[in-house]
């Protein structure tokens, strides 16, 4: 038997502004949602905590000018308990790599990656010993997926693939990151000190979302 089988995390990744961002922060309110910081302490973090800790990690990339004191970080593991179920997710910033004529420009634009697993440890034994499996996560935990599924769906209502040109070795080449983000937030990163600093260029008049949208609809007629 695959012991692996199940293994690894469902995925969103996602950039929107501090005022979308706590209608998200609104659902977990809904389902009295613990947030701790990753440190030794596991620190708890209340709602306005972590709203703020959000708000200035958007702020850090979409500024016009970069600050001198590095980027904060936003990374939180999330207790959730729905009626007798108890599970977690994990929130944590990422990067998005991109080129810059022929290597990897030194700074990244930013994400958020919130993760759930899909599996379930289940600890068994039989003539060779203890051993463990993973089993389907949505077996054990219906109410937790589907409460991933729900914030899942409420990002992308707000959202599109973040589509951008970045300087290449010969040309400007787009970038299709798996990354979804919002209309306004393409609109303030679009302004920010890392697309002057490095020439990238959004797709389309309305920032790029356009051409993603349109993409998205010619794949489905194919």
């Amino acid at each position: 038997m695959d012991r692996l089988k199940n293994s690894g995390f469902y995925k969103l990744r996602f950039f929107i502004r501090p005022e979308e961002f706590e209608s998200v922060l609104k659902l977990f309110e809904h389902k009295q949602a613990q947030f701790y910081l990753t440190n030794y302490a596991q620190t708890e973090h209340d709602h306005n905590q972590v709203y703020e800790a959000y708000r200035s990690f958007y702020h850090y990339f979409t500024a016009e000018e970069k600050r001198n004191d590095g980027h904060p970080f936003f990374v939180y593991s999330i207790s959730v308990a729905s009626d007798n179920e108890s599970s977690g997710f994990f929130a944590r910033n990422e990067g998005v790599h991109f080129p810059y004529y022929g290597r990897w420009a030194e700074d990244e634009l930013p994400c958020i990656l919130l993760s759930f697993p899909k599996g379930f440890q289940m600890d068994l034994e039989d003539e060779n010993g203890k051993y463990y499996i993973y089993e389907d996560i949505r077996d054990h935990k219906p109410l937790t997926y589907k409460f991933f599924d729900e914030i899942k769906d409420s990002i992308n209502k707000m959202t599109k693939p973040l589509r951008f040109s970045a300087h290449d070795a010969d040309a400007m080449k787009v970038q299709k990151p798996s990354v979804r983000i919002s209309h306004d937030a393409i609109h303030d990163l679009s302004k920010s000190w890392i697309f002057s600093k490095y020439g990238l260029v959004i797709n389309g008049k309305k920032g790029g979302l356009m051409d993603a949208e349109n993409m998205e609809k010619k794949n489905s007629d194919q």
